[in-house]
């Protein structure tokens, strides 16, 4: 029967369903992939001289859909199907596996057989060359300082007996690939693991590793270079701000496609600030030719280059183009008023795990030598704003601010919101966890009070939503936002209904009808 439940989720392809499977590694689906491999030149698959490498390989599925296009391409050039399999295999396909058991189904998707020199294999590698050409080899990581000196690895976490995985990935870990398989490449194409644990902040953070896949491919000069990977390098992210920079003055990237929802890309996958792949070729030298897909599954399209005069970030939506450059004439940041992570020091586990503090005593009560404390008590998903007082000398930082009115800005929201949580209005005496941001440092309550105005205008939130890329926000993400007179020689009527002045912000920086719809329609209003 046709609407069966078997008609309904059969899936031909095995690599579909890895690509489907909830799992630490984000597999590549065979149609995107194929995707990737439409942005090459196709005459590629036509010269029995290019050579391509996933450095990366997982599933093996970039290596078996080009398999198939050049078993197509090349039929004209060798004939015989059993010499240009032979071919193929032998002299223009290469891979590095991430670990041994994606080597073992890398090799079983490309040759068929996870031990490529047996009698089952599409084509018989020697026996000297047990692995094929898609190769895997256990290293160790390098450490330093309790961290891997190449990806950042923290030790505690990565230091591991021999049968287990060391994640230490081989092409990012000082393999000379040029002497390993003693020949250049055309073609270097994949979807690299994105992060590892550094065991940074309150535990174990997330420091990306993609960017050094990309950096030590181009070290490879291939003439291209294509890899999906987090989008989350065009905005921020830990340790992103060097790459950032060189991909923005890259003329060499010739396209990009954007999407800011990653499950446009990979089934039931949710990746903050979604995912993106491109085309860098390396005798290109112009504009990008972007695509973007937002949230609300619109797209746009634009040709231009990817650093601008008004940004320190990617502009991803084009449509957000003219707001941000003309926002820009103000030269002085809301950043500069929002503190660093952290700005009294006290970690954010600092209610769930008071033993942790023995020196400092949480009370209820409010005395002559106490101030108060906000911060969060719970696990993800269930945590509470909670507060509580302790003593003043306990205080390791952040004394200027103490007497004076301040904001707490939740740290975390979720990325496809553009209403953040209640703001904290801090009084004289009160500070707060690392789960906040404190802004500002007003003498007068007033002053407070009208910057937290300005935070629930949507002209606010609309330039902090087109600068976000991850859960927590940092004092970067405000950088596109300009700052604002908040004493009562302001030129913006703080007092006002927010809605008036959004109206008198939207004037003052000289927004047009588009413009305002656009924000309009975007950002929902703050009760």
């Amino acid at each position: 029967m046709e609407n069966s439940l078997l008609h309904n989720v059969y899936n031909p392809d095995v690599l579909s369903c890895i690509a489907n499977l909830s799992n630490d590694e984000v597999f590549t689906p065979p149609e995107l992939a194929n995707k990737i491999i439409d942005l090459l030149p196709q005459e590629l698959f036509e010269n029995p001289d290019t050579r391509f490498l996933d450095p990366c390989c997982k599933s093996g599925v970039f290596l078996r859909e080009i398999a198939k296009r050049l078993i197509k391409g090349l039929e004209r050039q060798i004939p015989d199907l059993e010499k240009r399999i032979e071919h193929i295999f032998s002299k223009q396909l290469f891979g590095i596996a991430i670990t041994e058991l994606t080597s073992l189904l890398s090799r079983r998707s490309v040759y068929c057989s996870k031990y490529p020199s047996s009698p089952f294999s599409a084509y018989q590698f020697p026996e000297d060359k047990p692995q094929g050409n898609i190769i895997y080899q256990r290293i160790n990581h390098t450490w330093k300082d309790g961290k891997c000196i190449y990806c950042g690895a923290s030790q505690s976490e990565y230091d591991r007996k021999q049968e287990l995985e060391s994640y230490a990935y081989q092409f990012i870990h000082n393999l000379d690939v040029e002497k390993v398989f003693k020949m250049k490449f055309d073609v270097i194409i994949g979807n690299p693991p994105y992060q590892m644990s550094d065991g940074g902040g309150t535990g174990d953070s997330a420091k990306p590793i993609y960017h050094l896949f990309i950096e030590n491919a181009k070290k490879l000069s291939p003439k291209y270079l294509t890899m999906i990977i987090p989008s989350r390098w065009m905005k921020g992210g830990k340790g992103l701000n060097d790459f950032r920079k060189t991909m923005m003055n890259d003329t060499r990237i010739k396209t990009i496609y954007d999407f800011e929802d990653a499950k446009e890309c990979f089934t039931g996958l949710h990746i903050d600030g979604g995912v993106c792949f491109f085309l860098w070729d390396k005798d290109y030298n112009g504009k990008v030719d972007y695509h973007f897909k937002s949230l609300d599954g619109s797209t746009n399209h634009s040709f231009r280059f990817l650093k601008c005069d008004y940004s320190e970030t990617i502009i991803r939506d084009f449509r957000q183009s003219s707001i941000i450059r003309k926002a820009s004439v103000d030269k002085t940041k809301f950043q500069s008023i929002v503190s660093a992570r952290n700005p009294y020091g006290f970690n954010a586990d600092f209610f769930n795990t008071p033993e942790s503090y023995p020196t400092i005593k949480i009370s209820d009560g409010e005395d002559k030598t106490t101030i108060k404390i906000y911060g969060v008590k719970g696990k993800k998903g269930g945590a509470k704003r909670v507060s509580g007082y302790i003593k003043e000398d306990t205080i390791s930082k952040g004394y200027e601010t103490i007497n004076q009115y301040k904001l707490f800005f939740s740290k975390a929201y979720m990325t496809t919101s553009t209403v953040p949580p209640e703001i904290i209005l801090g009084t004289p005496k009160t500070i707060c966890t690392e789960t906040f941001l404190m802004i500002g440092s007003f003498k007068t309550k007033s002053e407070a009070e009208n910057c937290l105005s300005y935070i629930k205008t949507k002209f606010f939130r609309a330039l902090l939503f087109y600068n976000r890329h991850s859960l927590n926000i940092s004092r970067e993400s405000f950088e596109l936002i300009p700052l604002q007179d908040f004493t009562s020689n302001s030129d913006i009527r703080w007092n006002s209904p927010i809605d008036r002045i959004d109206k008198e912000l939207y004037s003052k920086y000289g927004l047009d009808e588009n413009e305002i719809n656009f924000i309009e329609s975007m950002i929902r209003p703050m009760e």
